[in-house]
């Protein structure tokens, strides 16, 4: 808390991503084991959401530091005016010189709109707020070439420039006390190096660790940010929505996406998978099964079936209506593939 402290006082604007709500409502309750069910687990978090609140207002307070809790979920997200409203309530907090401690609202999120890990929760916070960097405290030192328990001769991987390239080094779940591994470690990185943020996997045990990262120091496993930012309702289209359904397309449109710069039209459509209504975000994936980008969809997934892989002078006679030429419009659609 000091160093994060210091960094504010020194002019810096910190957002803390923090869990724990679940397990100091259990410590509270006398629970020895993690409820099982959806209401236990949200009374539990209620309880322990109050608590947890209770040692960062204490712990900042002795360092003249105020403290606002965020609680996140999904759908808080998803909707784009509840994303710019959230946007915009953290960034009016780091004008008050406050410390937001974001948490996910596991007091009322289901399966559906759940993250599931804070690790995508803070990258998703990061690129909220236009973040210049962002740090994962971990129980490892960061990215290795193999286990470093199973494996002596696994070396530290310092900077990662191409997480595809490494991603195979990913392995299960590392703290037994968290829901997220190595694997969610790489999601959060993607969702952050498309944003243009870099992001550093550090040990949180560390004296100093947040220091060194902020001043640039060598510290854990580093990976550096894309070169293009995705723009705020890019980013929104790409991280803060969960696709409705899938279309599948040819190789022609694929090129035309991600070459030409052009939109989805139904003639490159091959096959649509999934229920869905106009204005839902759709998947679009390769012939290879590789998604390409995610759009909004100008049509139904019946009308979809019904016009692709014919032109578009052939959708108002195939539906009795046109509304659009494309299924999904340019400005809707963000690729995932280097244009």
């Amino acid at each position: 808390m000091r160093e994060i402290a210091d960094l504010n006082n020194r002019g810096m604007e910190v957002v803390l991503v923090t869990s724990g709500a679940i397990g100091a409502g259990m410590s509270r309750l006398g629970f020895s084991q993690r409820p099982i069910t959806l209401p236990a687990k949200q009374a539990v978090a209620a309880v322990g959401q109050g608590l947890l609140m209770q040692v960062y207002e204490k712990l900042f307070s002795e360092y003249g530091q105020v403290v606002a809790q965020v609680l996140l979920t999904w759908e808080d997200l998803s909707s784009r005016g509840r994303y710019l409203n959230s946007r915009h309530t953290l960034l009016e907090l780091l004008r008050y010189r406050v410390v937001p401690i974001v948490n996910e609202n596991d007091t009322v999120a289901v399966d559906e709109i759940k993250f599931g890990d804070n690790d995508t929760l803070s990258a998703l916070v990061a690129a909220l707020v236009g973040a210049d960097l962002l740090l994962v405290l971990s129980d490892v030192d960061g990215v290795y070439t193999a286990d470093p328990r199973q494996n002596p001769d696994a070396q530290l991987l310092e900077t990662i420039t191409k997480i595809d390239e490494v991603a195979g080094v990913a392995g299960g779940a590392g703290s037994t006390r968290g829901t997220g591994g190595m694997q969610t470690k790489f999601q959060a990185a993607r969702i952050a190096c498309r944003s243009g943020i870099p992001m550093i996997i550090a040990h949180g045990g560390r004296t100093g660790v947040i220091h060194e990262a902020v001043e640039g120091d060598q510290v854990g496993t580093l990976f550096l940010p894309e070169t293009d930012r995705l723009k705020s309702r890019k980013q929104w289209l790409a991280f803060y929505h969960r696709p409705q359904g899938q279309v599948y397309v040819d190789d022609g449109a694929k090129r035309a996406l991600l070459q030409a710069g052009k939109s989805l039209l139904p003639i490159g459509i091959t096959k649509v998978e999934g229920t869905f209504d106009a204005g839902d975000l759709l998947s679009v994936i390769d012939k290879e099964g590789a998604e390409i980008g995610r759009g909004l969809t100008n049509y139904t997934s019946d009308e979809v079936e019904l016009i692709k892989g014919r032109r578009s002078d052939a959708i108002s006679q195939l539906l009795d209506h046109k509304d659009y030429d494309e299924v999904i419009h340019r400005d809707n659609l963000v690729l995932f593939a280097e244009e």
